[in-house]
């Protein structure tokens, strides 16, 4: 049971980390155009970013997969960043529902993105592990939790903004959406591969 928690907590650390701020602007990103009554496809838009970095571990875990980790480090912002700006572009927009599948595609595919980021780091932490793929699953279900906070966090203060401030949705899209821009914008410089 010591495991089960260290491996949560982990996880859950993994998301939460003030260092590793890159997963919450994500989060950030991909929750902001939603309020809570469309919990069930945030929800959903979540648990696939998360399939798709804990597939990306156990690729790399079982040595499956090896990428550049200066290539990862490069491409983990730039999804921060066309998430963003898509926020941007189509805040206001009536048509998302339209779109839907490519934004189930994308959270997956950003998952793996951004799973292959922390690949070095599990493979030391769970390499000696006697079940790899049950520890990484105990790790996904911390990294799902804190996903969550972050989700609830981002759509409660949407409400506080667009209900007591007066934001509209639209503004309260483009202005968070603009701010993780200007955050991601300097992690990007420093991680350019070029």
């Amino acid at each position: 049971m010591n495991e089960f928690w260290f491996n949560v907590k982990y996880g859950i650390n993994h998301v939460l980390d003030i260092n590793g701020y890159d997963h919450v602007l994500f989060l950030m990103v991909l929750a902001v155009p939603y309020i809570f009554k469309d919990w069930k496809r945030v929800l959903l838009l979540v648990s696939l970013f998360t399939i798709g970095h804990t597939l990306s571990l156990v690729l790399a875990a079982y040595d499956v997969v090896s990428v550049n980790g200066k290539l990862v480090e490069f491409l983990i912002p730039v999804t921060i960043l066309i998430a963003a700006v898509y926020n941007v572009f189509t805040a206001g927009k009536n048509d998302k529902n339209k779109r839907i599948g490519l934004l189930f595609f994308a959270a997956l595919f950003f998952g793996l993105i951004h799973g292959l980021g922390f690949a070095r780091e599990f493979a030391m932490v769970f390499g000696d592990a006697n079940n790899k793929v049950l520890a990484l699953l105990e790790f996904a279900l911390g990294i799902e939790i804190a996903q969550i906070i972050i989700v609830f966090l981002v759509l409660f203060f949407g409400f506080l903004f667009q209900t007591i401030f007066r934001f509209s949705r639209r503004d309260w899209v483009m202005v968070l959406s603009s701010i993780v821009i200007g955050l991601v914008i300097p992690i990007l410089v420093s991680n350019n591969i070029f």
